[in-house]
């Protein structure tokens, strides 16, 4: 499954490029390729909070932009996130262990608004939108006197997120709202990002 999502998410990596160079001759116009690696804590919110607690994900992602595009980003992101379940829920249900795994791949767009300083460092305020198709699988074990039978859920959901937050573009803070049919959770997230190609 996560094999499958890898090969969707490399495969819209070499595409956007190809897309946004449909017609033109990349070589009149600046291009920028990037990659960026993030991480950062999960807070389930609503229905999915009351089995499960804080929770931490990791993505890499590759973006693109040129200067027909600017100031907006498209990009395509591969995640990995994992939420373990809550000491209420186990007081109060039969289980033992409940855990939720995510692997979403994404595809969206970011717009860069103009630098709220310029000083030593850029802040650069951001915001960003992205659709997902995601695998979920949930781990089910109980307690040994519960006389149930341990068991993995596997699903897939298409879902969508949601972000702002403040770039110093190498370095990038953000806050994300997600939302699955029953699974919806905050995130928060420190990315580093690195330029694979840059044609000016």
């Amino acid at each position: 499954m996560i094999k499958k999502l890898l090969k969707y998410f490399v495969l819209a990596i070499l595409i956007i490029p190809e897309i946004a160079f449909c017609g033109e001759n990349p070589a009149s116009k600046a291009v920028g390729i990037f990659i960026s690696a993030g991480v950062g804590p999960r807070l389930p919110i609503g229905h999915f909070a009351n089995s499960t607690d804080l929770g931490y994900g990791l993505n890499i992602e590759g973006s693109y932009t040129d200067t027909d595009f600017l100031p907006f980003f498209i990009f395509a992101r591969l995640g990995y996130e994992q939420f373990p379940g809550s000491q209420d829920f186990y007081q109060q249900t039969d289980y033992s262990n409940y855990s939720t795994m995510i692997v979403p791949a994404s595809i969206g767009i970011r717009y860069y608004f103009s630098p709220l300083a310029e000083n030593v460092v850029l802040f650069i305020p951001v915001i960003e939108g992205s659709v997902s198709y995601t695998y979920f699988q949930v781990l089910n074990e109980f307690k040994l006197n519960a006389g149930r039978t341990n068991f993995k859920n596997e699903l897939w959901k298409v879902g969508g997120t949601i972000g702002a937050g403040l770039s110093m573009f190498l370095l990038e803070i953000m806050a994300y709202y997600t939302y699955y049919d029953s699974n919806q959770y905050i995130s928060f997230n420190l990315s580093v990002r690195l330029p694979l190609f840059i044609n000016l």
